[in-house]
């Protein structure tokens, strides 16, 4: 069995398998469980899509190999005088895929498409008071305060043409329904869409005109959905593909035995949890118990972390291959507290004293909702924990469904446990604070599907983003996370692995954040 490991810096995360670049240029093709739902860049902040379209759009920065934030469509930024926002100095020369040339005004547009009503991503945005055109190459963001972290939190935060928006009647983002920018794109970035079908297959072309030095030696890349694992190892080793992510666990060892073929491991920085409808006055799902909601009683919370055995999860389900979690975010990125390093241990006969003294000593029954095709061996994950929740009396009735319209059965509270996976864009501790704890607002804790709500964190978060001293702001951090514990807010499980496999002649960057990114595959 492999054991990966995350490295201790968030500087430091990418694992790159590079070579001189080959004189001859290549097809190629790829697959992955999951189909972007959207070729809008503002519609869903998921990784499967933001990945997708990092390789067609572009934002004012990038992440690089290493996970550092690098000039994109800026070529610098600096923080204004007394704290009051941040000046990007903008790329100068670049045009999109259609020949329009880019400039700040498709900044503005940009960001006012970003937070917009139906936008996905506007938490990104949550300091931000309002973008200033200084000029044609430079935009100033107005904060309400010191924010510190600004330009490495909008890595995927993608730049559309303004007049293509327009033009096309795609001038807000379409989360629920489709415009024109669902299936058709126009960005700056290393890569064109040339054809989508959605669910069967995408395919992307070089951008000839892009600013970049191109360091691929692709002529196509074409995308598979396959979201049956045995068919996608099937395919790879018939070399119908040249790459898929993830492979089942157990089929590490045969591709690895097999000529011509190899895998690439790690960690993503993505923690998996049970999450609680902590706002719902009671249970949707229950057989037994209907005016009222147990999982409002912290003890009952804290019952199901007990009853959980996630080292055996991880033996049997996992292969070894992921790493038991205690908080919102993996060890080793930025703000992790060491002080709350240990996960509650797992005792059913604590867990069962706990249901008692709570007033459920024979349990109850209640829905537990998780993804069938989002994460590794999730629904397999999902039944264990039933299982395990079983032994004290918990019955969860097991609701598995395709990730595609799982989201939207959490926004509509179709639960009363869920499974989320949630990977800090910003490999910070603030980010999983902003997304998943603070109480939900039109910006803030917009995937606080539960509605959790501490007023302390609250009142917390706007400091821990402004603070400049890193010992003074790890102090709020450690504060958090033991108010997140002692609420048991959610039940951080394990931290996912990174299964990628390929042909031979394949050399990748694996980023942590579980992005693929074309502009680094080379096909030899």
């Amino acid at each position: 069995m492999f054991k990966a490991t995350l490295p201790a810096t968030a500087l430091a995360l990418g694992t790159t398998v590079l070579c001189a670049l080959p004189a001859g240029a290549e097809s190629f093709r790829w697959a992955g469980t999951t189909d972007p739902q959207t070729m809008d860049p503002h519609a869903v902040n998921a990784t499967p899509v933001l990945s997708f379209l990092n390789n067609v759009y572009e934002g004012l920065v990038r992440r690089g190999p290493d996970m550092a934030i690098q000039p994109s469509l800026s070529t610098s930024w600096e923080a204004l005088p007394d704290g009051a926002g941040w000046r990007f100095s903008l790329r100068e020369g670049v045009t999109f895929h259609d020949g329009a040339p880019f400039n700040a005004d498709d900044v503005i547009f940009s960001y006012e498409r970003a937070i917009s009503e139906p936008s996905d991503v506007k938490s990104w945005f949550a300091n931000i008071t309002e973008v200033v055109k200084v000029d044609d190459t430079t935009v100033d963001f107005m904060t309400t305060a010191p924010d510190p972290l600004f330009p490495g939190s909008i890595a995927n935060f993608m730049i559309l043409d303004a007049d293509w928006a327009a033009e096309n009647d795609a001038e807000v983002p379409a989360r629920d329904a489709e415009n024109h920018a669902t299936r058709n794109t126009n960005g700056t970035g290393p890569f064109v869409l040339t054809a989508r079908d959605p669910g069967i297959r995408t395919e992307l072309t070089p951008n000839e005109a892009w600013w970049d030095t191109a360091e691929h030696n692709l002529t196509e890349a074409v995308f598979t959905p396959i979201g049956n694992p045995a068919t996608g190892l099937a395919a790879l080793l018939s070399g119908e593909i040249d790459f898929i992510s993830p492979i089942p666990l157990q089929d590490v060892e045969q591709v690895e035995s097999r000529d011509g073929f190899k895998v690439l491991t790690g960690l993503e920085t993505r923690v998996i949890m049970l999450g609680f409808g902590h706002d719902h006055d009671a249970l949707r799902y229950s057989e037994d118990i209907t005016e009222e909601n147990p999982f409002l009683d912290v003890q009952v919370r804290e019952a199901v972390a007990k009853a959980i055995d996630v080292d055996t999860i991880d033996r049997v389900i996992m292969r070894g291959a992921a790493e038991p979690a205690s908080q919102l975010l993996p060890a080793g990125l930025s703000g992790y507290s060491e002080d709350h390093a240990d996960r509650p241990e797992f005792d059913p006969e604590a867990a069962k004293e706990l249901l008692a003294a709570a007033g459920y000593p024979d349990g109850f029954s209640f829905g537990l909702m998780c993804p069938n095709d989002r994460y590794i061996n999730d629904e397999a994950v999902c039944r264990a924990v039933a299982s395990m929740l079983a032994r004290i009396g918990l019955d969860a009735n097991v609701n598995a469904m395709p990730v595609r319209g799982y989201w939207d059965e959490l926004r509509a509270d179709n639960f009363d446990m869920y499974m989320l996976g949630w990977s800090p864009g910003t490999f910070d501790a603030e980010h999983p604070i902003r997304f998943l704890a603070h109480t939900p607002t039109e910006r803030l804790g917009t995937w606080n599907f539960g509605g959790y709500s501490n007023p302390q964190i609250d009142d917390m978060l706007a400091p821990i983003q402004q603070e400049i001293d890193a010992e003074a702001r790890q102090d709020m951090l450690e504060e958090v996370a033991g108010i997140l514990q002692d609420d048991v807010a959610y039940v951080p499980l394990y931290t996912e692995p990174l299964i990628w496999a390929m042909k031979e002649n394949i050399d990748v960057v694996q980023r942590p954040d579980n992005f693929f990114m074309l502009r680094w595959v080379e096909v030899n």
